[in-house]
């Protein structure tokens, strides 16, 4: 808790003293207003902006260390918490960053990469990663065909098909990668939107007619 509570006095500028009165106030279950009004002489005057702020970022570095605890345990019961591991997920300061962290490891449900793993096509997902060879991918996939029941692989194309999945499923599990791709996202993606039928009125033909003009 004391490290969420300077982390709060860093983030809003206040004093951590200003942080633990208001935290303290806030769980007895005191409102915003109510401590911005008549408890000001304990918060050293927060207003109610900044306790707004403090309440909101409160509730998410709460839950946020709350989630931190319960991915590092199902990590150690499943044997494969490390110190590198642990490390990387106590100092991730935000939820999507801890899930990231956890993918390749949180429960999942049957997938099309198990499976293809469970048919024994995870030796050519990784020549496929590393392109050493100077065959073909065809010729190398015929020698993962098998018609061993439960495990049967029984044309190219679907070795192939197997091993894509598991390196999809490899790659969906970094967090390193994750992170790239939703930063290409927030700093190149584009929405945009547009009527379905141009001739319909709706609340937004004002705006609609506006954008086509600035666009000509």
């Amino acid at each position: 808790m004391s490290e969420i509570l300077q982390q709060l006095a860093n983030e809003l500028q206040i004093k951590k003293n200003q942080a633990q009165a208001a935290v303290k106030l806030i769980d007895d279950g005191n409102t915003i207003p109510f401590i911005a009004r008549y408890r000001k002489e304990m918060t050293g005057s927060l207003n109610d902006e900044v306790l707004r702020n403090l309440f909101e970022r409160l509730t998410y570095l709460r839950s946020l260390e709350e989630r931190k605890k319960k991915v590092i345990e199902s990590i150690a019961e499943q044997g494969k918490l490390t110190d590198t591991l642990r490390q990387q997920i106590e100092e991730a300061d935000t939820l999507v960053a801890v899930e990231d962290l956890y993918a390749p490891y949180k429960p999942k449900r049957r997938t099309r990469a198990m499976i293809a793993r469970e048919k024994g096509l995870e030796p050519l997902a990784a020549v496929i990663l590393k392109q050493e060879t100077t065959d073909p991918l065809e010729k190398t996939a015929e020698d993962y065909l098998s018609d061993k029941e439960g495990k049967e692989v029984r044309t190219v194309q679907e070795a192939l098909a197997g091993a894509q999945d598991i390196l999809a499923e490899m790659v969906a599990d970094r967090a390193d990668l994750r992170a790239a791709i939703r930063k290409v996202y927030f700093d190149q993606g584009l929405i945009e939107s547009s009527a379905k039928d141009k001739t319909v009125e709706s609340v937004y033909e004002m705006y609609y007619q506006f954008s086509e003009k600035v666009k000509t």
